[in-house]
């Protein structure tokens, strides 16, 4: 079922073009991963999604509804919690899920018991400290708390694991299941590729105020099925010059950690051979090869020209 429908949305800021006639679908229920380069119009997107933007031109439904200014009922259905820390470090974690939920006209008994089921959602229900002693993994938890207080039927989550611990960051992420489950749409934006593959069903690449790619994980790997990665261990890198690499007929990326090269090589032309002679000509010992299954971060790099965290 089509729940969010954006179609020819365009946004300019002068000269720049953020957005340029993007259309996306998100479906009832999905875990929808949103991704793009830095300035590639996914905040722009989620502003403009959220009415904290005007779009110069285009139109968002919500099941068939225009989404329009300052519009409540839209407001009462859409939670966000954003990338940057939206909580009061100065109050308790109850306290500012109470004040979260009043913005969205909770009151009385609803707000108090609303709050506190959502802090016990994210593990937080006992605690009384003030929000400043928390360790980053909790303020993050806390801004989802205070992003789901009012029981959103569209949750969007803005990069929610920056700078986090692992435990932190896996109890976010069977959070995010767990509301999904519960009938929660959401659409979730991060810098994490491997968040992307655990959690997200469906997934949309923006690229210069573009969507450039869409469909599920399979699909977008299907993209780039003519294509071969090897992970080559070396006994040194120092010698090896990235242009000359490229130059080689075939070869369309390569990417150097450690003394490890993960290279990228066009199926039908098959350049390995001429990729091993060029190392053997620097003297460069080859102690592996391994071939590397098609991931996410590949066929992101391959429509984009950069990594996702890049």
């Amino acid at each position: 079922m089509k729940y969010i429908e954006i179609n020819g949305l365009y946004k300019s800021f002068g000269d720049f073009i953020a957005l340029e006639n993007l259309n996306l679908t998100i479906e009832k229920g999905d875990i929808f991963g949103l991704l793009g380069p830095n300035g590639s119009g996914k905040s722009t997107t989620i502003n403009i999604l959220t009415n904290i933007l005007d779009k110069d031109r285009g139109s968002i439904k919500i099941c068939d509804k225009e989404v329009k200014k300052n519009d409540s009922e839209l407001k009462g259905k859409l939670g966000i919690v954003p990338q940057d820390l939206a909580i009061f470090e100065d109050m308790t974690a109850l306290e500012n899920a109470m004040f979260f939920g009043s913005l969205y006209g909770l009151r009385g008994k609803e707000l108090k018991e609303k709050s506190l089921k959502a802090l016990e959602f994210v593990g937080l229900e006992n605690t009384k400290k003030l929000s400043k002693t928390f360790s980053g993994g909790m303020k993050r938890r806390l801004n989802i708390a205070c992003g789901i207080v009012h029981n959103p039927e569209i949750l969007i989550l803005d990069e929610p694991t920056v700078g986090i611990d692992p435990q932190s960051r896996n109890h976010i992420m069977k959070s995010i299941k767990t509301l999904n489950s519960n009938g929660c749409t959401i659409i979730y934006t991060t810098h994490y590729m491997e968040e992307v593959e655990a959690i997200c069903n469906n997934i949309a690449i923006i690229d210069k105020g573009r969507v450039i790619a869409k469909g599920d994980k399979e699909s977008l790997k299907a993209i780039i099925t003519n294509k071969n990665k090897f992970e080559v261990l070396v006994n040194d890198i120092t010698n090896i010059n990235e242009k000359e690499i490229l130059d080689i007929k075939g070869i369309d990326s390569i990417e150097f950690k450690e003394n490890k090269i993960y290279v990228s090589i066009d199926r039908e032309l098959n350049s390995l051979n001429e990729f091993i002679l060029y190392l053997s000509n620097k003297d460069i010992k080859i102690l592996d090869i391994k071939s590397k299954v098609i991931t996410l971060e590949d066929v992101f790099l391959n429509l984009t020209g950069r990594k996702l965290r890049d």
